[in-house]
């Protein structure tokens, strides 16, 4: 007969051999996760119920049918610890070769130190699995883990010895937004990859996720297109019909951002944060288009427990007038990509929106700039108009014709910017700073702007990539024991992606374009004679602005010289609406500029009225 203590060995034994219960990535978190202080605002027990949209991505994993996962999401979701609950998971329960892929060495380091480790230790059915770095016997590095049954390995994606090598049954890649076109000479690092689980037939996995960027140059939109394209639909609470949450439909009153709420596109009933908890909780992912073997999630910030619609509102509200401010959003906040890479802008409807101006400069204009193009046989230029937010005013288009080697047409030039232009207020204004374009005839250019830089006169040149819309100035030097000029070098490609996103407001406003009826036709063609393409330079895709075939792109330019004429100015738009009088007749103030006031940053006294 067996005594009571070799009766609760053998129970202990057969617990031991017993295999782990099967559980889901979620119920295996609930159960066991633990949130460490480092990387949680709420360290503790995992709970999945208090971001109810993580469970479907999280289980989606161990479902023996599905192989391939894309999830387009944007911050302050949780994406990070869903990827931490998958590894956790797979180290207790499943414990096999698995990778994350970060997009550098340095970022998989840092997840590897800051989230990661903190995990193992804070977790307990994790802690005994994985020895700690620091011991000289445990087997494990920062980038690579060893535990009973598998391995954890961290790498960068430009790496490709990494990616090359070992079997990989699981592989998670993060923020593929961010890695290159190509690892190394190897070609495709998510490729790469996903060769490495060829030996598991039947239970591999690839998780790829992170936040889109620029429409057909975004990874993670590309990959979840070709998905079922999931999202997470939530009952009303009034009419219970199901839908996914819209931007569109988060909405708010004047001056009250801060309390914005949801209305229902079906009911039209008003649905305050306070209902949004009990929506998440109930609601459930469903496919919007058919499945071809790729399962794909989108998330965004309104589903999340850690943002309130209110917060969305304000910051849209704080970033709308900007478009990098507002591709960030779009990108971050929403979860989508930014505008159409292919677009461009309706010349048409731009010629449609002409305006009768009541005087020469309306009244909202504060300040005026003028831009000049030189080419072979004339000059072209464009007197601009500023207001508050950068509304911008047309006011002037002129084409002086004649050869700019000679000096005829710069006196031309000269006439038209020594004039002075009639405000709808009464008060003559002048132009405060003109920029000449080098790129033709530059020493022409050099030799005319140089004498002319007490008024304001700036040589300029245009230059692709990657830069801000206006640099330092340069000195350039024109001939042997001469003084030299300044030269601006402009970020054309900056400049014309915000003007684009500027020339599509529909609305008065900041930001926004007015144009006067004399503009002709052809002036519009110019101005929306361009397109942004996405090219590959050796694997790369880079943005690339192409001119549209026959086009003539003068005034994209010169409207592009003008924006950074006022950013040169930097005015200070209440020291300059005070300048002009209220009454017809008054004298005019003179307040200082803010390039006044930056001194000689740029390189130059401040501009003086």
């Amino acid at each position: 007969m067996e005594s009571k203590k070799q009766s609760s060995l053998i129970a202990s034994w057969r617990k031991a051999l017993m295999p782990p219960p099967k559980l889901t990535v979620s119920e295996w978190a609930d159960r066991n996760r633990k949130l460490s202080p480092e990387g949680s605002a709420e360290p503790g027990q995992w709970d999945t119920s208090r971001a109810e949209f993580q469970r479907g991505i999280m289980d989606a994993v161990t479902d023996p049918d599905i192989h391939t996962i894309v999830v387009k999401k944007s911050s302050q979701v949780g994406w990070t610890e869903i990827l931490n609950n998958i590894i956790g998971y797979f180290i207790d329960q499943d414990p096999c070769p698995m990778m994350i892929i970060q997009p550098t060495e340095q970022m998989a380091e840092a997840w590897s130190k800051d989230r990661l480790a903190p995990m193992i230790r804070d977790t307990a059915c994790l802690k005994d699995k994985v020895g700690d770095a620091k011991s000289r016997d445990s087997g494990n590095t920062i980038l690579h883990k060893t535990f009973p049954g598998g391995h954890l390995t961290a790498i960068g994606a430009n790496a490709p010895t990494n990616l090359a090598s070992r079997p990989i049954r699981i592989v998670l890649a993060d923020e593929v937004d961010r890695y290159p076109a190509s690892a190394g000479e190897e070609g495709d690092p998510i490729l790469l990859a996903k060769k490495r689980t060829k030996t598991f037939r039947i239970n591999w996995k690839l998780l790829m996720g992170g936040t889109p960027t620029v429409e057909d140059a975004s990874r993670t939109d590309d990959e979840w297109k070709k998905s079922d394209q999931r999202r997470y639909f939530v009952p009303c609470p009034e009419c219970s019909e199901y839908d996914y949450l819209r931007w569109s439909q988060i909405q708010w009153q004047d001056g009250q951002a801060q309390n914005a709420y949801y209305v229902c596109a079906h009911c039209g009933s008003v649905i305050p944060e306070s209902h949004k908890h009990w929506m998440i909780q109930n609601g459930e992912w469903r496919a919007t288009a058919p499945y071809n073997g790729v399962v794909g999630f989108h998330i965004w910030e309104a589903y999340s427990p850690w943002s309130s619609w209110g917060e969305i509102a304000c910051e849209f509200l704080k970033v709308k007038n900007n478009p990098e401010t507002l591709k960030a959003f779009i990108n971050t906040t929403l979860g989508e990509v930014w505008g159409g890479a292919g677009e461009t802008v309706d010349d048409e409807a731009l010629f449609g929106r002409r305006e009768e101006y009541p005087a020469q400069v309306p009244m909202g204009a504060l300040l005026l700039t003028a831009a000049v193009d030189v080419q072979a046989n004339r000059l072209e230029l464009e007197v601009k108009g500023w207001g508050i937010g950068e509304e911008s005013w047309g006011i002037e288009y002129r084409i002086l014709y004649g050869d700019p080697k000679e000096d005829s047409v710069w006196k031309a030039l000269d006439d038209v910017l020594n004039q002075e232009f009639e405000h709808e207020s009464g008060l003559k204004m002048k132009i405060w700073v003109t920029f000449v374009d080098s790129g033709y005839q530059a020493d022409r250019v050099y030799a005319y702007c140089k004498p002319r830089q007490s008024r304001r006169i700036f040589a300029i040149k245009g230059d692709d990539g990657p830069r801000p819309i206006l640099g330092p100035a340069m000195k350039k030097r024109t001939g042997k024991n001469q003084r030299p000029v300044d030269l601006f070098i402009i970020g054309i490609d900056q400049g014309k992606t915000d003007i684009y996103a500027r020339l599509k407001k529909e609305e008065p406003g900041p930001g926004y374009y007015h144009f006067p009826v004399a503009y002709s036709r052809e002036f519009f063609k110019g101005l929306t004679a361009e397109k942004m393409l996405i090219k590959y330079h050796k694997g790369f895709p880079r943005q690339e602005w192409t001119k549209k075939e026959g086009a003539a792109n003068e005034p994209l330019d010169i409207n592009v010289y003008n924006y950074a004429a006022l950013k040169l100015i930097n005015p200070v738009w209440d020291a300059l609406a005070a300048r002009i009088p209220k009454v017809k007749g008054q004298p005019a103030s003179a307040p200082m500029t803010g390039y006044q006031q930056k001194g000689r940053r740029m390189g130059h006294e401040g501009i003086k009225l």
